[in-house]
């Protein structure tokens, strides 16, 4: 089934269940297992309990479904004698992953909103704007790309390029506000666009943030909908309505930039190779074979990414070109993984997650490993009411957290009129008891890494062979950009993270009899 498809159907569902009444035939309605309180009942306090959903991906994503894999596994020479990415077993959770690479148009978007609602913030705007002057070399004719190649049409499908570690993350924030907006007005929980637009002066004068929406400072005349859900606490209304709650179960989680590990779990799409839980063959590239063409009768020979086959061919011969690309390509291009992921290899490289370090391997979690936590709490503007500090762009604030756990209410209380800067110091997630050594003052004279080297993977259009192997790992400066450097966005799945079930035995569960008493499970293998 389309999963554009399935995704409206879950979230039309939900919202006829949630909003609009529910029967004791789907589960709602019902009573607590532990203390017999009825759910969603207004006269016994009004705790409300919605039908347990499995949300789908948002705009512009597939499922990954996660597993376990030998990450650097598929690297089987070490042509730069790194050696920095040594065999190591891990377990990736499933996750949402672009099918594509965020393009040009995708891109424009984001910078037509910015000048739509800070029109007079020039300075917004120039700092999402991407470096074209990345095309420019001293010994290359490529002036017209620094014109043309972000905003021409002819480009608007292809990968956006120029843009640092720190933007790629900016437009992450930008596209989950906007995804979780567009769900709330098109169902009616927000008034819509045409209504807002034509209610100048009434409502949020600033724009949509989905935390602050959530801890319910986005509300209120010319920004309230119709179709709210019903406020069952005692006292309130009969006709009374509330804002969604991250209970509700239809939000999204946020876009971000996916992890290295799960960058290279999803690029080499393994589950094509899999069979009743066996890897029966691994890779060297996200498709099967040890070299980078087609081995199938009708697609015989050709080229299976974009990328430089050797030096000074960027793209074959006339009359029959290799590639068919000289720079980047169309986004849709080729064919894609086992996944449904395009161009996991060349075209251009990819922005991940991680902090770079030659030795991460030495130190890792071998569930979703990751490297580069920083902590951060959302500040609170006033503590007794729990309302947010918002920024002129009106996002939370965010400051370093001090401490990794629940702090005791006593400690809260003592830290509220505290900030990191007056002597409170902020956690340190270093788990290992001390601090990477890193002098700044260095950077560049005696080494190339700091806490702000981001790795990128994949290979681009100006790579060799080698580099598509998704086992290969690079860094640049999080403030850095490419001509040859783009990015795609991850999000988080909640909930059961079995996608594939087709043919696979089953356990009989446990069914539930009448009056609430639980049968004994039968387990059958």
């Amino acid at each position: 089934m389309d999963k554009n498809f399935t995704f409206l159907i879950s979230v039309s569902c939900f919202f006829f269940l949630a909003f609009f009444g529910c029967s004791k035939k789907n589960g709602m309605g019902s009573r607590s297992s532990k203390t017999g309180m009825k759910y969603n009942d207004p006269h016994n306090g009004g705790f409300q309990v919605n039908r347990k959903v499995n949300p789908g991906p948002g705009p512009g994503l597939v499922i990954i479904e996660g597993g376990t894999f030998v990450m650097g596994g598929s690297l089987t020479e070490d042509l730069g004698y790194e050696n920095d990415n040594r065999k190591r077993r891990v377990t990736v959770a499933s996750f949402y992953m672009d099918e594509t690479e965020v393009s040009n148009v995708d891109w424009l978007e984001y910078l037509y909103w910015l000048n739509q609602n800070f029109p007079e913030d020039r300075e917004l705007y120039y700092n999402a704007l991407p470096d074209t002057l990345v095309w420019r070399n001293p010994l290359s004719y490529n002036e017209p790309y620094v014109d043309n190649y972000l905003r021409h049409p002819a480009y608007q499908d292809y990968p956006v390029v120029g843009v640092t570690w720190e933007q790629a993350n900016d437009y992450c924030v930008w596209r989950t506000d906007r995804v979780n907006e567009e769900i709330l007005r098109a169902k009616g929980v927000l008034i819509d666009y045409k209504r807002k637009a034509t209610e100048s002066g009434t409502g949020e004068a600033l724009p949509f943030n989905t935390d602050i929406y959530l801890n319910g400072q986005y509300r209120g005349e010319g920004v309230d909908g119709k179709n709210m859900p019903k406020d069952l606490r005692p006292g309130a209304a009969k006709d009374a309505r509330r804002p969604v709650r991250l209970e509700d179960g239809f939000l999204k989680q946020p876009y971000r930039l996916p992890t290295e590990a799960e960058w290279e779990y999803a690029a080499l799409g393994l589950i094509g190779n899999t069979v009743y839980g066996n890897i029966e063959g691994y890779r060297v590239y996200p498709w099967d074979g040890l070299g980078v063409r087609s081995a199938r009768k009708r697609t015989q020979g050709l080229i299976m990414a974009n990328f430089k086959l050797g030096a000074g061919d960027n793209m074959g011969t006339a009359g029959y070109l290799n590639d068919a690309g000289d720079i980047t390509k169309p986004v849709i291009s080729y064919q894609p993984n086992d996944f449904g992921l395009y161009n996991m290899a060349g075209n251009v490289n990819e922005w991940v997650g991680d902090v770079y370090r030659k030795l991460t391997y030495e130190d890792f979690e071998d569930f979703n490993p990751f490297r580069g936590n920083v902590y951060v709490n959302k500040k609170l503007e006033d503590p007794e009411g729990g309302i947010y500090a918002r920024d002129k762009y009106g996002r939370p604030i965010k400051e370093h957290a001090p401490a990794p756990r629940k702090q005791t209410w006593e400690e809260l209380q003592g830290q509220q009129n505290a900030q990191i800067g007056d002597g409170m110091k902020p956690y340190d997630p270093d788990l290992r008891g001390y601090n990477d050594p890193v002098n700044d003052s260095l950077y560049g004279t005696a080494t190339l890494v700091n806490n702000k080297s981001r790795v990128y993977k994949g290979g681009s259009w100006n790579d060799r062979a080698y580099w598509l192997n998704p086992a290969t790992r690079r860094f640049m400066q999080q403030d850095e950009s490419s001509a040859t450097v783009g990015f795609r966005c991850a999000m988080t799945l909640v909930g059961n993270p079995e996608i594939n079930t087709m043919g696979m035995p089953r356990f009989k569960s446990a069914k539930v009899k009448k009056g609430g008493r639980r049968a004994t499970a039968k387990s059958t293998p």
